[in-house]
């Protein structure tokens, strides 16, 4: 992919739906390469998920959906945006990722791979061996993954390389692997961020990734909060002429103005909602294209709590409090476990929590009034629009799960807020039922996301029948690469538009 670059100004006009960071990549992109660019945002403060507020009392900074960013450190599109000269700042904890273990035990990711082997022991080699070449080669192995999977790798080496674990699933790579629960619950630990069980096919790939990126690129939190990295791609659009239109929620793309492009920071469900589809002789949308829309899938939830503590997370090995992200499970069977649950529908006894220690990091997190107190970022997975039976049920499941790890947890909190699957739905509509990641990860949508054609970006429309004259083109994460904060949907957007209006 060729990322847009500045152009003589040349009269077309793009509008993007949506205000998240792919829709501000694409709309900074084409704003950069000289098109007319205008941003849509239903909601009062722009961002998506990427935002940040005090949601724990004055003095604290809680990230309300993304938190942690190993892809966004390492995302070739926000370093070519050069984010960092519009105020962003990338900022790591003494360790990216730490897993507590029973009877004290810990399994540390360090900043590189042979503090991380060494850590492990017997199983040092293994690991040596499975992440060396993808944390040698780390922007090789993104620019092959960071985009359509189905296309020809830029790197077909480095992809040969990384594709014998990383189509397996996780599960198997773990147990034929390794020999200590150590080396198995950092690997699927990593694997879990897939959001499919650990027993499906390419669920190695994102065992494999997460811990190179960690090895590599580092796990970081932004200062000030992920809100501050929106501030910078809107200060990149600003810069360019952009313009972001708040609290104007699009319901029809004929309500729009006219323009040459539009681009969709949409998952299927809205794309739907948007295009007409209710009147199909209306519609903006091919009838092949609608169909693939009404078949997506989406995934397994997230169910949020925040806490706000009188002082830091007493875990029970020390080492843990200095890893910016911690997953909060036993070993290896109850991860596999807890995510195999989720997908059947079943809420685990014992979910997979993530925990996200910014303060370790970031002192910017609790000042003020909040000075000395501790604000803890947590989810847990759950299954896709997940209702509680009781108030407080999910609450109780992550607290319970991190005073396994640290006993006196319980005692510490001061203020929690939660935030369920139906919550985050309801703040950012593109979060149906709780997913997170635009839609399930698994079979043909891992491949095929969102299953257009092999072009993910173009959105067919035909000409009979279109009440637009505009491309429609979409950069959600339901396009490749998929979920994670580092605007590559955009990206990848952003050149089908110019190299529709250029070709």
């Amino acid at each position: 992919m060729q990322i847009p670059q500045r152009s003589v100004d040349h009269g077309r006009r793009a509008i993007v739906v949506g205000s998240g960071p792919n829709g501000l990549t694409t709309a900074a992109l084409l704003a950069r390469a000289g098109w007319e660019v205008d941003v849509y945002e239903r909601n009062a403060h722009p961002g998506g998920a990427a935002a940040s507020a005090a949601s724990l009392g004055p003095g604290t900074i809680v990230d309300l959906g993304a938190a942690g960013h190993p892809f966004g450190v390492a995302s070739p599109v926000f370093r070519d945006l050069d984010l960092t000269s519009h105020g962003l700042e990338w900022i790591h904890a003494e360790v990216p990722m730490a897993h507590p273990l029973p009877h004290g035990e810990a399994a540390i990711l360090h900043r590189d791979v042979e503090t991380t082997a060494q850590g492990l022991g017997v199983d040092g080699g293994r690991w040596r061996s499975i992440h060396g070449h993808v944390t040698e080669h780390i922007d090789e192995h993104l620019e092959n993954l960071l985009g359509p999977m189905l296309r020809v790798p830029p790197h077909p080496f480095r992809l040969a390389r990384f594709g014998p674990v990383a189509a397996a699933p996780a599960s198997w790579v773990a147990n034929a692997a390794f020999s200590t629960e150590a080396a198995r619950t950092l690997f699927l630990g990593s694997a879990a961020h897939a959001i499919v069980p650990l027993t499906l096919p390419f669920t190695g790939a994102f065992g494999m990734l997460f811990g190179a990126l960690g090895m590599s690129r580092g796990w970081p939190v932004v200062r000030g909060g992920t809100g501050q990295l929106v501030k910078a791609l809107l200060s990149v659009l600003h810069t360019h002429g952009g313009r972001v239109h708040l609290n104007h929620e699009v319901t029809n793309l004929a309500e729009l103005p006219a323009a040459d492009a539009i681009v969709l920071n949409l998952t299927p469900a809205q794309v739907l909602r948007v295009t007409g589809t209710t009147d199909e002789a209306g519609s903006q949308l091919a009838r092949p294209t609608r169909r693939r829309l009404r078949d997506w899938r989406y995934g397994t939830a997230a169910y949020k709590v925040d806490f706000l503590l009188d002082g830091p997370i007493p875990w029970t090995n020390p080492a843990v409090a200095g890893a910016g992200t911690v997953h909060v499970v036993g070993g290896s069977q109850e991860l596999i476990r807890a995510e195999a649950d989720v997908a059947a529908g079943r809420l685990p006894r014992y979910p997979f929590v993530m925990v996200c220690q910014q303060h370790a990091a970031d002192p910017t997190r609790a000042t003020g009034d909040a000075a000395g107190k501790t604000v803890v970022w947590a989810y847990a997975h759950v299954p896709h629009g997940y209702q509680e039976t009781r108030p407080g049920e999910i609450a109780r499941l992550i607290t319970n799960q991190i005073e396994r790890f640290a006993p006196g947890f319980q005692q510490r909190v001061l203020k929690q807020v939660e935030t369920s699957p139906a919550d985050l739905e309801s703040w950012n509509p593109n979060l149906i039922g709780g997913d997170v990641a635009g839609g399930a990860m698994n079979g043909r949508q891992a491949l095929l996301r969102p299953g257009f054609t092999l072009d993910p970006y173009r959105v067919p429309t035909p000409r009979e029948t279109a009440t637009h004259t505009a491309r429609l083109y979409l950069a959600s994460s339901s396009t490749p690469p998929g979920a994670g904060v580092h605007g590559m949907p955009g990206a990848w957007a952003a050149h089908a538009v110019t190299k529709d209006f250029t070709d």
